[in-house]
């Protein structure tokens, strides 16, 4: 609730554990630090979108290819990822944290992209996509396109089907 209701610069200890209504050794008593707190929250953010990774690829077949992945982004970019990728960006002990774990990139992002890689070849095996598409740039695009249109807004998805059109711009060729 503190990353999303007053962004990552409001992001403290304190302000964690005063929002959990729990004394701050709470938090120090079962993390080394305030990054690693951090760095197990982005981690469990990330494994999150796997659960909706599934959901999607279980849409494969069903609607339109284009209306399927307009809700799922919407879904996805309307949660806490955008606060997620800030909080990464802004932190570098929590990145340090991540590299020690083993993650590289921007956790949330990679785990995003990699849900609409695998909805997309999904669709590719019912022959919605055309077995030529090239998925593994459609899912960063699609990615990228709709972080940009949730960046300067307040979370909700974009007014006037703007997402439906930019989604059909980006898979239009793919599409079959």
């Amino acid at each position: 609730r503190v990353l999303t209701e007053r962004g990552a610069s409001a992001l403290t200890s304190r302000a964690v554990t005063t929002e959990a209504g729990v004394a701050k050794g709470v938090l120090h008593r079962h993390f080394e630090d305030f990054d690693a707190f951090l760095a197990e929250f982005v981690l469990d953010r990330a494994a999150r979108i796997e659960v909706q990774a599934d959901a999607l690829r279980a849409s494969a077949g069903t609607g339109t290819v284009i209306g399927n992945l307009t809700v799922a982004l919407a879904d996805l970019f309307g949660s806490v990822i955008l606060e997620v990728v800030s909080l990464v960006i802004s932190r570098d002990g929590m990145r340090t944290r991540l590299r020690q774990a083993g993650v590289s990139g921007i956790p949330v992002v990679r785990e995003a992209t990699h849900m609409i890689a695998s909805y997309l070849a999904a669709e590719q095996e019912l022959s919605r996509i055309a077995a030529d598409a090239d998925i593994q740039a459609l899912a960063p695009t699609l990615i990228g396109a709709t972080h940009l249109l949730f960046a300067d807004g307040d979370g909700a998805p974009p007014a006037g089907g703007v997402m439906e059109k930019v989604v059909a711009t980006v898979v239009r060729s793919a599409v079959i």
